[in-house]
């Protein structure tokens, strides 16, 4: 029997506005309004608002909060500062991954961990089966919380007037404040997103979430799907789990490295990391640009020039912004320097491309 899909919290003005719905991670999710093409360029040149209410919301507090979460986490939490964030992965003790994930320094003795949706179930059981000789709680409130993410070069004005969130403007890149409503209500406010614009998330119980889609709406911010919301991710280089990373592709092999602090106290995958960084891994991550306007899958064989296999791709798009063909592939490390003449083989024929830097596009965030 199939597992029926679950809803966010605004699932129903979702379906009142026409969007288009479909599966994705255990949920009924639009995945466009108007069309991707016109979501994508609304974040990229002026605003859009995302309903992201399907993340999972962790909570970690107790005596020994910063212990357990530096030992399950790839970054180094020992001096974040209230108020920052941090971006790594859990990792399993093989390296590969169990999820990438926000950790958020809470203003007292906590951290919030913003999971990916499809991993909530299984993040908090190996969170639960991490925790022995830790004194800490771990409260799972995803079902509690919603999240919107207000993406574009107009985010900072529009929550300003809109939601009446004065605070923000104070906010850098990774940083976040904890405010009250007027009904006593905890919303917490991030200057993160995840399409290569400045951008806001907004934490808040339910009902808080479903007020401020509204009010957003009304003010005429375009109501944007996961179509573009894959879109404007893969332009900026950020990797989806499950694509670029998952239980088989270690940090080291997707190329974020930098998010795995080898030089702090042992964590859940340590070893496996610095046994990889020394003699290397067989497959890495990379960009590859074709030369022509074909759209490369995921799943799409990459071969040398006499046809042999030597990767894969990962995700695959025609740029909406950039107007080129471009995809992320795991391939052999030996094909995977930037330069690299590679080839997509898209059904019967195959086209030619070359490897180059992964971030295809310049990012604008504020720092």
């Amino acid at each position: 029997m199939e597992q029926e899909l679950k809803k966010t919290c605004l699932h129903d003005l979702h379906v009142e506005l026409g969007a288009k719905m479909s599966p994705f991670a255990g949920f009924d999710m639009p995945i466009q309004y108007t069309g991707i093409i016109e979501e994508h360029n609304s974040v990229r040149n002026e605003v859009g608002v995302f309903d992201v209410s399907h993340m999972g919301e962790i909570f970690i507090d107790g005596p020994d909060a910063k212990r357990f979460v530096n030992y399950i986490f790839t970054n180094d939490v020992s001096n974040l500062e209230p108020g920052s964030i941090l971006y790594g992965m859990m990792l399993y003790p093989d390296g590969g991954v169990v999820d990438d994930l926000l950790v958020y320094k809470d203003f007292e003795t906590g951290y919030l961990l913003v999971v990916n949706a499809s991993n909530i179930e299984k993040d908090y059981d190996w969170m639960l089966g991490q925790k022995d000789g830790f004194d800490v709680t771990i409260d799972n409130r995803s079902e509690e919380w919603g999240q919107l993410a207000i993406q574009g070069p107009m985010s900072e004005q529009t929550v300003v007037d809109l939601l009446d969130i004065e605070e923000i403007r104070d906010l850098s890149f990774y940083t976040f404040n904890e405010l009250e409503d007027e009904n006593g209500n905890r919303v917490i406010v991030s200057r993160t997103g995840y399409t290569g614009e400045d951008g806001f998330e907004i934490y808040a119980p339910t009902d808080v979430i479903r007020d401020m889609w509204q009010w957003l709406i009304e003010g005429g911010v375009k109501p944007c799907g996961l179509g573009c919301r894959d879109t404007l991710r893969f332009e900026a280089g950020l990797p989806l789990y499950g694509d670029e990373l998952s239980a088989e592709i270690s940090p080291v092999m997707a190329g974020l490295g930098m998010f795995c602090k080898l030089d702090k106290e042992q964590f859940v995958g340590k070893d496996a990391l610095v046994k990889q960084k020394a003699e290397g891994v067989a497959r890495k991550l990379v960009g590859i640009e074709l030369k022509d306007n074909a759209i490369p899958r995921a799943g799409y064989p990459v071969e040398l020039e006499d046809g042999t296999q030597v990767g894969v791709v990962t995700t695959g798009y025609h740029s909406i912004s950039l107007d080129k063909s471009l995809c992320f592939a795991l391939v052999d490390t030996g094909y995977s320097a930037l330069g690299t003449p590679l080839y997509v083989r898209i059904r019967k024929r195959v086209f030619p491309g070359i490897t180059v830097k992964k971030r295809f596009y310049q990012t604008n965030y504020k720092k």
